[in-house]
Order: C-alpha cells, then structure tokens, then sequence
C-alpha cells in the first residue's frame, strides 16, 4: 500500500501522513509506561496496595467512568456534524472523531492534531471553507470552555483549584506559576483566533505576519501567512451560520469537557471509596482536574504521555492519600482516554486510507472510461 499512497497524495500530504503513521504509538507508550513504572519503584509502599480492594462499588463507578468516555466521544462526534452542517454521517462523524483522537495522542499536546484534522476532513471532499472552518472553530470553541469556566470555579473556590492547600497567592508554588502562565496563553490566543473569525480577520492576518518579522519567527513566516488566510476563508464562511449552530457547537464541546473531568471524578470515587458523593466536594474535585488539563496542553510528550502520569498524584492528593492508589487510578484514566484512543487508531487509519485509496482508484476509472467513451 505504501507505492499506492505515494502515487495518491502530494509531499503535504505525505508528511501528515507521516505524522500519524501506526509507529507512532511507540514513543508515547514507552514515555507513558516508562513514567508509571518508575513511580511505581520510587513510591512502592506495600501498605499502600494493600488498601487497594476491587468491590462492587469499584466496578460500578469504573463503569460509570467508562460510560462518561462514550459520551465524551459521542459529543465530540455531535459537535462535528453540527459544525459540518451535517455533511458526514452520524457513523462517519464517529469514525473522524477517532482518526483525531489518535493524531492528539501521537502529537505533542501543545501542537494537537489539527494538521491532521485539516487533511483527514479535505479527502472526505468536503469544501476548502468547511475544513477550515471546522478546524479553527473548533479550537476557539474548546478555548472559550477553559477561560470562560476556570475564572468562575476561581470564583467559587478560589487559589484551591490551583494546588491543594493554596490559601492565597503568597504561598503559590512552581505548579501555580505554571497554570498561570499557560491560561494566560490560553487566553490570549483564544481571543486573538475569536477576533479574528468573528471580528477582523485580515488585521489579524496583518498581525500573525508580522510577528515573523521577529528573527526566531520568521521561519514561520509561511505558516503565518497560511493560518492568517485560512481565518479570511472560515471569517467569510462563519456569516451563513445562525445562532443555534454556535449554540450547539458550545454545548456539546462543553460535554465532551466536562466528561473527560467527571471520568476521573468516578474514579476516584470508585477507588477511595470515602469520597463524599455530594455535589461541592465532587465539583471542587472536577476544578482540580480541570485546572491539571491547562498544564497539560503545554506539554511537550505526545498526548501527554509520561507527564499526565507525573503530575497527576499532586493535583489531587488531598482526596487520594496513597500514591499506590494514585497511580492505579491514573492508570486506568489514561488507558480509557489515552491508550485506548491509541490502539483504536492503528486499526481504523489504515482501514481509511484504504478507503481513500479505493475511491480514488474508482474515480480514475470512471474518468478513463468516460473518455474512452468520447473518443
């Protein structure tokens, strides 16, 4: 297939290709189990495990946890057939949904897989002003969830959300800083991409380009100059769309969120079977988590892979006090969302580019035969 798949796709497109070919999985599989297992040596207590006890409550709430993911994704797959004006199919959506979950996994967390995304939507012919649009909205949509939500739970909680224990900002630490930092950036980019689409997006192109002007940045300078013309283009698509579809587009990104966190929440229940259940402890819970994913998105492993693992046990050690138990549950929470996303992908990627390849071959023929026909 590799002869079929040069002679099918220009060097662009090959190196997206490249991006999330099956060998990928390695490095963030060794970097996540890598980490795991050098916690598990430093911090192995055997008084820890054995307060480890797998019950029926266990297996309910780790169910519970597992029927979030689903819904996660589902969401995920609703918020792609809204945004494409229902151009895919609620199966194809679904199946979409996977192929971007593996390029995140494969891709540092801090460049995502919307490269990917942009070419894996291109060959489902859908036009060059959906894919874009797609593509950067639903960026500026899962930005508008984080800095619209964590000033409110801020609000509620205050600096706790940040790091167990906080009180106030003189005793914020290093992890404190670095939350600050990366929501600053968050912030900042999200209301660049939103004045951008919504507002002015040729200054905006203006002032993308310009940054490249800065030594360091000028390599950039045609990527820039893509990303800026690629607003122009979702800008002009955006004014055909009412309000029920941005509605729509924020709420059910505002699920699959909110999922990813209450996953967790469920198991930490199911594992610390103490935890209070009621709704002020379980929210303060969800902040901590959501706080921990800003860091995240600023990591440089694929998907995360090794660092998720490590800072997990700090964010939330106040409702897990074992790390016997933290790492177990960490475990779980990554092969439901990480891993699992990983293995998927290497059996649903080649089965698309096959697909692709079929449909093309089957154009080429039509096309020969029609003018075989003329002639």
């Amino acid at each position: 297939m590799k002869k079929e798949i040069r002679d099918n796709f220009n060097q662009g497109q090959l190196d997206v290709l490249e991006s999330i070919r099956i060998s990928r999985i390695i490095l963030p599989i060794i970097l996540g189990v890598g980490v795991v297992g050098y916690l598990f040596w430093r911090q192995y207590d055997p008084d820890d495990f054995a307060k480890i006890s797998w019950t029926l409550h266990t297996t309910f709430w780790v169910a519970v946890s597992f029927i979030f993911l689903i819904i996660r994704h589902l969401a995920y797959a609703t918020r792609l057939r809204i945004l494409s004006v229902g151009a895919f199919s609620w199966k194809k959506c679904i199946e979409l949904i996977f192929i971007w979950e593996f390029s995140s996994a494969v891709s540092p967390t801090s460049v995502g897989g919307s490269a990917v995304a942009l070419f894996v939507l291109a060959q489902e012919k859908l036009s060059t002003a959906k894919t874009t649009t797609i593509v950067l909205y639903t960026a500026i949509l899962d930005t508008i969830f984080f800095i619209s939500t964590l000033p409110v739970l801020f609000l509620i909680f205050g600096p706790e959300i940040i790091r167990p224990g906080m009180q106030g900002f003189d005793d914020i630490d290093g992890w404190g800083y670095t939350f600050l930092g990366a929501y600053t950036l968050m912030f900042l980019y999200g209301t660049l991409f939103f004045y951008g689409m919504f507002v002015n997006p040729l200054a905006m192109k203006k002032l993308i380009v310009g940054f490249t002007m800065i030594g360091f940045l000028r390599k950039y300078r045609h990527q820039a100059i893509e990303l800026g013309s690629d607003l122009i283009i979702a800008s002009k698509e955006m004014k055909f769309r009412n309000w029920k579809f941005h509605i729509g587009g924020f709420l059910f990104t505002a699920t699959a969120w909110s999922c990813r966190f209450l996953l967790l929440n469920c198991l930490v229940i199911a594992f610390v079977d103490t935890t209070p259940l009621d709704f002020g402890t379980q929210i303060r819970l969800y902040s901590r988590l959501e706080t921990m994913f800003v860091i995240m998105a600023f990591s440089p492993t694929p998907g995360g892979a090794g660092f998720a693992e490590l800072v997990f046990f700090g964010f939330i050690k106040d409702y897990v006090p074992f790390h016997g138990i933290a790492l177990i549950i960490a475990s779980i929470w990554r092969l439901f969302t990480y891993y699992a996303y990983l293995f998927i992908g290497t059996i649903i990627i080649p089965n698309w580019i096959r697909t692709i390849l079929n449909e093309r071959a089957k154009r080429r023929s039509q096309k020969e035969q029609e003018e075989e026909e003329e002639l």
